[in-house]
């Protein structure tokens, strides 16, 4: 059998559909090697990209919405260009396989052109990096891959295959016996640990005697798949339930019991508050970092604040902060086994007819009323508030919204409420790079094809990922790009104007002006440039409606024009005349 089909063979034992990638003179053998399959058709698609970076984070955001590894593949001279994706996956826990092809490794040290060290290159940003050294190997290092991808605290895997060896003659008897799969690791996550039975006790006794606890889940409850047990859970106890950004989704927003994203990345004064009186807080699938604590003072560390911790690895529980009770497990099997210990113990009284749950509900509702007013907005240009209130309404029920840094993400984040638990938005915020939103539709898209997909982008952010326009116009599908307009690399200004002042904004960040419609048109999309909030809702309508790729440019003002729900950002504004929300 030919190298390159052993490969192909493996990754469709495993139940891979899509590999993203990129051509190149390295990867000859497994491209000729594909097109000569003899499964026909083949069952797995290849989906050619325009960069690097995008087919990662294509990879990225399909291992997010699938729950299965992503699989991205690209030429050995392209190999730098995975970096900002590949840290991203290893940052967020993201399982993914990674495959470089390479130059034959005996002709690295004589200079060959693309040749040089691919294994330190990926050393530091993945789980492991496995070179290919002989292509009868390569069943062997596929269910070592998807092992290691989907165990414990899932992450990338990089696989090294030198173009000599894809392009061997392995013996049918050689290899048969080889070929097989271990399908228990084909999804993540691939076992459930459940935290020791001891522990378990202690956190819920500390949970029993707190005044004002509260949950807060991290994106380990959404790869976990936990959220049915997350709002179970909250309803025994009649706790509150807080996400950080990545976390959104792990319970209904519109939950009695849901207080919305916490922290300095989509965090307000009402979610924010009911953590920082917490006299208990659950971390569940968090790793605490700074966005999600607005830089360990959320809550402050000399609070007393009594902390339990639940994730699947034992790096995050305990990292930043003295915890009470530390869990090591997988968050739906340790709170399955939490919610087996209370069910018959806890109180017949109704969790919203509670005091302080009923004082919670009272306050959301007179902060709704707050963010109500913001949202009827006729100002020009388009308040960011205004385009929540019409997305939120237009939107079909189905749908998968990917969002870059920026306004993009954080008034989606602390605004726009979930109606249903689960994996509906995607952020990249264990890296925050700009240019995700675009490609990572492209990997929504291909992980739910009969869903709504949303990409949220700024024009910096668009910049970076233009030329995966052609991508989506080739693939097609109900694809819809929102760009938000503000000319200017916008939260560098904002960061400098509060920082620094007015004096310093324009200097390192604006743009000239782009007629983003024409280019748009230019590679095939139904495209809409939208200046007036009253045309808002006929063109989303329209555009989710067309079942075809859409771009709709918005205009709005930068982040030094109008501070977002930035905890630091607000405390300064205040005592200015700088309009802010929060």
């Amino acid at each position: 059998m030919h190298a390159a089909k052993i490969l192909l063979q493996m990754l469709s034992a495993h139940d891979v559909k899509h590999i993203f990638g990129l051509p190149g003179e390295t990867t000859l053998e497994l491209y000729t090697g594909w097109q000569d399959w003899e499964a026909s058709p083949h069952p797995i698609d290849y989906v050619l990209t325009r960069d690097e970076r995008s087919s990662a984070y294509m990879a990225d955001a399909y291992a997010r919405v699938s729950f299965k590894p992503g699989v991205v593949e690209v030429p050995s001279v392209g190999a730098t260009h995975l970096i900002p994706g590949v840290v991203e996956a290893y940052k967020a826990s993201v399982p993914m396989l990674v495959f470089t092809s390479d130059v034959p490794l005996h002709t690295e040290l004589r200079n060959m052109l693309t040749a040089f060290d691919q294994t330190a290159l990926f050393k530091g940003i993945t789980k492991a990096t496995i070179t290919v050294t002989k292509g009868s190997e390569i069943p062997h290092v596929i269910r070592r891959a998807f092992r290691l991808a989907t165990g414990g605290r899932p992450g990338p895997i990089h696989i090294r295959l030198p173009m000599d060896v894809l392009g061997e003659e392995i013996d049918d008897s050689e290899i048969f016996s080889e070929l097989y799969a271990q399908k228990e690791f084909v999804r993540y996550p691939s076992a459930r640990p459940t935290a020791e039975l001891e522990k378990i006790k202690d956190a819920l006794a500390l949970l029993s005697s707190a005044e004002r606890p509260v949950l807060i889940c991290g994106q380990g409850v959404l790869f976990s798949q936990a959220w049915e047990e997350v709002t179970e859970f909250a309803e025994l106890l009649g706790i509150p339930v807080g996400t950080t950004i990545s976390g959104k989704g792990s319970i209904a927003e519109t939950h009695p019991l849901s207080i919305g994203v916490t922290g300095s990345r989509g965090g307000t004064r009402f979610s924010n508050r009911i953590v920082r009186e917490a006299d208990v807080i659950f971390y569940i699938g968090s790793n605490t970092d700074s966005a999600n604590t607005s830089k360990w003072t959320l809550p402050a560390k000399e609070s007393g604040t009594k902390l339990i911790h639940c994730d699947i690895s034992e790096t995050e529980p305990g990292n930043n902060y003295q915890t009470d009770v530390i869990l090591i497990g997988d968050a739906k099997g340790t709170l399955k086994t939490m919610i087996n210990l209370v069910s018959t113990k806890i109180t017949q009284k109704k969790y919203d007819d509670l005091p302080r749950i009923k004082q919670i509900i009272k306050d959301a509702k007179e902060y709704n009323e707050y963010v109500w007013e913001l949202k009827q907005s006729e100002e020009k240009p388009i308040h960011p508030m205004r385009f929540i209130h019409e997305l939120s309404k237009t939107i079909p029920d189905d749908y998968v919204i990917t969002t870059d840094p920026g306004v993009s993400a954080i008034y989606p984040s602390a605004f726009h409420k979930l109606k249903r638990a689960g994996r509906s938005m995607i952020f990249n915020y264990a890296m925050g790079a700009l240019g995700y939103a675009i490609p990572a539709s492209v990997g929504a898209y291909f992980a739910r094809p009969e869903s709504c997909i949303v990409a949220l982008t700024g024009d910096g952010s668009f910049g970076f990922t233009v030329g995966e326009l052609e991508t989506i116009s080739r693939i097609g599908g109900n694809i819809n790009i929102i760009l938000f307009n503000n000319g200017c690399f916008g939260w560098i200004k904002g960061e400098l104007q509060i920082s620094y002042g007015s004096k310093y904004v324009d200097f390192p960040t604006n743009f000239q002006v782009v007629d983003y419609q024409k280019i748009a048109e230019g590679f095939g999309l139904t495209a809409y440039t939208v200046r007036d909030p009253k045309d808002l809702s006929q063109v989303l309508q329209e555009a989710f409606s067309l079942n075809a790729p859409t771009l709709i440019d918005l205009q709005v003002r930068s982040e030094n024009e109008l501070i977002p729900p930035v905890p630091k950002w607000v405390k300064i504004a205040e005592k200015t005349d700088l309009k802010y929300i929060f």
